[in-house]
């Protein structure tokens, strides 16, 4: 069990999720081993108006706190004990500081002042800097504050500023002005009127030639202090100007000489000291980190012990652009640092401008951290630069951080280190080439997480809001960067709510443009992955937005990139590796999909390629190889899910430029690849449409009406024939628009309206006459027959029927010949002609047979049993299945217009 108050207060494994009880918890930590008077807990979660229930409330939370501290085993086992004792309540910690962050940091305070006042600066900055690194933001954050935790969290930030400022002098006593100066830089802005900050600062910046900027420092502090406070610098400060003032020599840095040695007669002189390694050490832990409980887990795992019986030495954390790799990987090297007594050390590998620095620019800047403030371009000493951080490693357990790696050749040669040292790389992509790695992929957040995130990071600004932080969250994709961008424009804009900040991340088309606040842009961000890819793997991440959402096959790649299965399989590959891309599996072959504000920044992309395309032409032609590989696959599919279906009714697209191998794609599962494809195809539709692609938008949406009608689909029905008719229409096709209108007029019969199923039916006959379509006429016969029938009109159904066999007849249309029988077969058994019907259904199911379609001949075999099972003297069933799967309940009353169906 582990417990933290440098930061959020929380405790491991699990943190209560409420904020009363964290409070509890953490005024027992701060006051660990000394019994807490109940009444001062009351005081302090409830301040002078604390509710009836308060003692029971408070003791239901104890019980929470106990019930946790248990999760991990006995009491004993998970390092702590929570007691009752009058007057209140007593926790236990035993002696053992990695459990405890306080005492922790107590402790290496101590242990630093007494080496700064022996004058062992370099052990002393070490010390103190790692005491820093055990915060994790403000003290006691994330929870409210009564009295005496206000008083705590003041008392503890200020002990952090007092042992920053001593850290800070024992850098300036070894001559590390130039490291400090960017720090002091940003400390000085963070408190503006903290005069020790900005003269550790002045004397930075004097000491690195920068005299001018020091004054500057000065006459900006003083500024500050008369306007704000009235008041001018104190005396030291003013001397200190005085001396930047006349170049006072005694401000240079002089190297530290040790003491000489003093003979000893029984031991003689003691030899020289041999020169002590520089101290390695980490960065400050940045604020709020949340989550990442599994990830730092694994982490820790890979860091603590041993993996398959081989020492781990190399942990590589990859993961999109803003996922928080960094943040995880100093995370891990904070609290792993008892491991590595030889100090961690983190080093980026980019340059200006983001750039990624070579192989001999990597080694040169681990080894300049290694052995010294080395400066840049001084010449050292020969020899192989990998072989000299192996010498400098040697005999230390040293953690070696390298963040935001490029490529595995980067690093290749620093690698594996030491024993007994270990190796953490972050990168955006996945250095899958790093032998014996460990490998630690990043995705995004969890909900919850998130919101705590944001509630963390701009909790006052969100106040009780928390449905606006939950939408806040996912608009922003759950990617950390993204909410901490979020968090900072809601914090630089008082006057706006996170309501308002929600709703205007809705938009699309603007949302990464709202995150951007400061030095902190999503876009640019998100940006440098892209740019790192080649031209073939940027074409592939604009065009792979014109998939459909949420996710898409290998097959959709390869048609919307132009290319055969397996070059697309290695373009998509490609992006999942550099995290542009995700790969979506679930027992079957990988789909792919994008990361939300990664597909936001495709498409913004690909718009602006479009525009330097001038007509959008290319994105015309991948979205008609799109929409001709979906109609090739859905009429394959369609065939094997409803064989005979209509097929001469589709009128004829132009030439697929897109070969697909159905079998290979679709093999047995027709319905399974409908089911998976069913989005994509109404999207496909939507697209078609929306490119004035008309004889694809009415192709397709045909080819995939036997699925909708087979899974009762009749939202996606209705919506892709209503744009097919329109399509229809645009394009001045009579046989398509006949098609579509015979389509949704059985649309409309399914749904049991026959007003509207009669309309389409009559239109449709009316075009197809017009086209001389003596078949399509017969069909809409027959769908204007099935209305009378539903309406126990039995004279003028048979007619109709009657009239559609003798086209179908003529023009030896099997299936239309099978249903109009199937029709006058219903007909005669509502008429009570048991024996004509039996004929008909018998030469229903003979010709099913022939054409090969077995659910036909299978329902007309079911239908011959019900009927021949039934009494000659019963009257006609109530219940009659028209057409394989289509149930005709009734007869309804005649007074009613409305068929009675289920399906």
């Amino acid at each position: 069990m582990r417990f933290r108050v440098l930061g959020p207060v929380s405790m491991s494994p699990r943190t209560p999720s409420a904020a009363k009880p964290r409070a509890l918890l953490a005024t027992l930590l701060v006051r660990v081993g000394e019994v807490v008077p109940a009444h001062s807990l009351i005081d302090e979660l409830w301040g002078t108006e604390p509710p009836r229930t308060a003692t029971t409330t408070l003791q239901v939370y104890v019980s929470q706190l106990r019930k946790i501290l248990a999760e991990d085993g006995t009491a004993e086992s998970t390092g702590g004990l929570l007691l009752t004792r009058a007057p209140g309540y007593l926790l236990q910690l035993p002696d053992r500081e990695d459990d405890f962050d306080l005492p922790r940091f107590e402790r290496l305070r101590t242990d630093g002042r007494t080496a700064y006042q022996e004058k062992d600066f370099a052990l002393a900055s070490t010390l103190l800097q790692e005491a820093l690194g055990l915060w994790a933001g403000p003290a006691l954050s994330g929870i409210p504050h009564g009295v005496r935790l206000e008083s705590a969290a003041i008392r503890l930030d200020e002990l952090r500023m007092e042992v920053l400022e001593q850290r800070i002098v024992a850098d300036l006593r070894l001559g590390r002005h130039q490291e400090l100066a960017g720090e002091l830089l940003a400390l000085a802005n963070e408190h503006p009127l903290r005069e020790t900050l900005h003269g550790h600062l002045m004397v930075a910046l004097y000491r690195t030639g920068r005299g001018s900027d020091a004054l500057r420092v000065y006459g900006r502090l003083r500024h500050s202090l008369v306007e704000e406070l009235g008041v001018e610098p104190g005396p030291g400060l003013a001397r200190l100007h005085e001396r930047v003032l006349r170049r006072d020599p005694a401000l240079d840095w002089r190297p530290l000489r040790p003491a000489p040695a003093v003979p000893r007669p029984d031991r003689g002189t003691p030899p020289e000291p041999a020169p002590r390694p520089a101290p390695l050490v980490l960065p400050v832990e940045a604020p709020g980190f949340v989550g990442r409980h599994e990830e730092l887990a694994a982490g820790e795992k890979v860091l603590h012990g041993r993996t398959d019986q081989a020492p781990a030495r190399v942990l590589a954390v990859s993961g999109r652009a803003g996922i928080g790799k960094s943040a995880l990987a100093l995370r891990l090297a904070h609290r792993s640092a008892e491991l590595f007594p030889g100090g961690q050390l983190l080093v980026s590998l980019r340059g200006a401008h983001g750039r990624p620095l070579t192989t001999a620019q990597a080694e040169a800047a681990v080894l300049r951290r290694l052995t010294g403030d080395v400066p840049e371009g001084r010449p050292t000493d020969p020899g192989d630069p990998a072989d000299r951080i192996r010498q400098a490693l040697h005999g230390r357990r040293v953690l070696l951080v390298l963040d935001d790696v490029a490529a595995e050749e980067q690093i290749r040669s620093l690698l594996p280190p030491p024993e007994g040292s270990a190796v953490i790389v972050t990168s955006r992509r996945t250095p899958a080439a790093l032998d014996g790695a460990e490998h630690l992929v990043l995705g995004a957040i969890r909900p919850d997480e998130a919101v705590e995130l944001l509630l963390t990071a701009a909790g006052e600004r969100i106040g009780d809001d928390t449905a606006a932080a939950a939408e806040i969250a996912r608009l922003c994709g759950y990617l950390p960067l993204a909410l901490r961008v979020a968090a900072a424009a809601l914090t630089a804009r008082p006057h706006t709510t996170a309501a308002a900040l929600a709703e205007r991340l809705r938009d699309e088309r603007t949302r990464l443009g709202v995150l951007r606040e400061g030095d902190l842009d999503l876009r640019s961000s998100l940006l440098t992955g892209y740019q790192e890819a080649g031209p073939a793997q940027q074409r592939a991440f604009r065009l792979l937005t014109l998939a459909p959402a949420p996710d898409f096959a290998g097959w959709t790649a390869a048609a919307l990139l132009d290319t055969g299965p397996g070059a697309a399989e290695e373009l998509t590959e490609e992006l999942v590796r550099a995290h542009l891309l995700e790969a979506r599996t679930g027992g079957r072959p990988p789909r792919y999909g994008f990361h939300s504000l990664l597909r936001v920044l495709a498409v913004e992309l690909r718009e602006a390629e479009a525009i330097k395309d001038g007509d959008g032409g290319r994105t015309r032609r991948a979205v008609e190889r799109l929409c001709h590989a979906y109609l090739s696959l859905a009429r394959y599919a369609d065939g094997r899910l409803a064989p005979g279906r209509d097929w001469h009714l589709r009128p004829t697209a132009p030439t697929a430029p897109v070969r697909l191998d159905g079998a290979a794609v679709i093999g047995e599962g027709p319905l399974r690849w409908f089911q998976d494809e069913a989005t994509g195809l109404v999207e496909a539709v939507r697209q078609a449409h929306a490119a004035g692609l008309w004889p694809l938008v009415w192709e397709l949406a045909d080819s995939a009406t036997g699925y909708f009608h087979a899974c009762a689909a009749w939202d996606d029905w209705e919506e892709t024939h209503r744009l097919a008719l329109d399509a229809a229409l645009r394009a001045g096709n009579t046989a398509a628009e006949a098609a579509v209108r015979y389509s949704l007029g059985g649309l409309a019969w399914q749904r049991r309206d026959a007003h509207r199923a009669l309309a389409h039916y009559t239109a449709a006959q009316r075009c197809f006459d017009r086209v001389r379509d003596r078949v399509g006429s017969a069909r809409c016969r027959i769908g204007v027959a099935d209305i009378l029938l539903g309406q126990d009109r039995l004279g003028p159904a048979a007619r109709r029927y009657g009239r559609a066999l003798a086209l179908c007849t003529s023009a030896r249309d099997l299936w239309g010949g099978v249903a109009a029988l199937n029709g006058l077969a219903l007909v005669n058994l509502r008429l009570g002609r048991r024996e004509t019907a039996m004929g008909q259904l018998a030469q229903c199911r003979r010709a099913a047979e022939r054409l090969g379609d077995r659910r036909w001949a299978e329902y007309t075999r079911r239908t011959e049993a019900r009927v021949s099972a039934a009494s000659v003297r019963r009257p006609a069933p109530q219940a009659v299945e028209v057409r394989p799967g289509m149930w005709l309940i009734g007869p309804p009353p005649s007074r009613t217009p409305t068929p009675a169906l289920a399906v």
